[in-house]
């Protein structure tokens, strides 16, 4: 199962410490939130993953050169210029990386990378920055049971998003961050057929605006109700929270 990790965004709201780095190599308890994200998949079995870069997408690059050698234990002899490793701790993952543009929006950037899918009849979507104790398993099983072309996580937290309404499982409106707050909202964690990409117009299309209603529009569209923990880290507010779970061992979405 391939994964696409939407990873391109400057992160404005996080200004204080996207000035030098893209939001997902912004770190929680010394690594990336991009990791945390990739280790809740890897321990459902999701190790292929597809990363969307944009804003400094270079530097998430070196992350991943450099990946290996972090998490190993190395001597190295410098005056036969070699490297020797004892110890190796890497995870099993595939990690394609494609520039998707710096400017392109959430849409586009994943229409780009949907040559990577292949002729895989699902793969996985979500954002760079939120994390979730969401059973991965049992939402790919809803998926293939209800038959449509997407299912999102619908979450309930804190009343600042987008809104769903729902009937069931069934998405019957999606609104953009309404003036009414409250309600189940598009918490990421997509899982999506490749056909969704003749929704995408091109670089400038919005994955959460016409793509999505136009599935709803289609009947296309299902919301896995997920009622455990979910956050994003868009304020530093919201990375400060995160911290403190983290370093008080209350992480919830440390599945693995």
């Amino acid at each position: 199962m391939k994964v696409v990790i939407l990873a391109g965004g400057l992160g404005s709201r996080l200004a204080e410490e996207t000035g030098t780095r893209p939001k997902p190599l912004v770190e929680l308890g010394g690594r990336p939130i991009l990791w945390h994200i990739m280790k809740i998949y890897g321990h459902f079995g999701f190790t292929e993953f597809i990363i969307c870069l944009g804003y400094k997408g270079y530097l998430i690059k070196e992350f991943f050169s450099n990946y290996f050698l972090h998490l190993s234990d190395v001597t190295f002899d410098l005056a036969n210029d070699r490297v020797e490793v004892h110890k190796r701790m890497s995870d099993p993952w595939r990690v394609t990386l494609v520039e998707t543009g710096e400017n392109t929006q959430t849409g586009g950037r994943l229409k780009r990378v949907l040559p990577y899918i292949g002729d895989d009849e699902v793969f996985a979507m979500t954002y760079g920055d939120g994390v979730a104790n969401i059973d991965l398993a049992a939402e790919l099983q809803f998926h293939r049971e209800h038959g449509r072309l997407a299912t999102l996580a619908a979450v309930r937290p804190a009343k600042r998003f987008g809104v769903l309404e729902l009937e069931g499982d069934r998405v019957v409106s999606f609104s953009e961050k309404p003036e009414d707050e409250g309600g189940w909202i598009n918490g990421g964690f997509f899982l999506l057929s490749p056909e969704v990409g003749h929704l995408i117009a091109g670089d400038d299309t919005v994955w959460e605006q016409d793509p999505l209603k136009a599935l709803v529009a289609k009947d296309q569209l299902r919301a896995y109700q997920h009622h455990g923990f979910w956050h994003p880290m868009d304020t530093l507010r919201d990375k400060t929270y995160l911290e403190q779970l983290w370093a008080s061992r209350r992480a919830e979405w440390k599945v693995w």
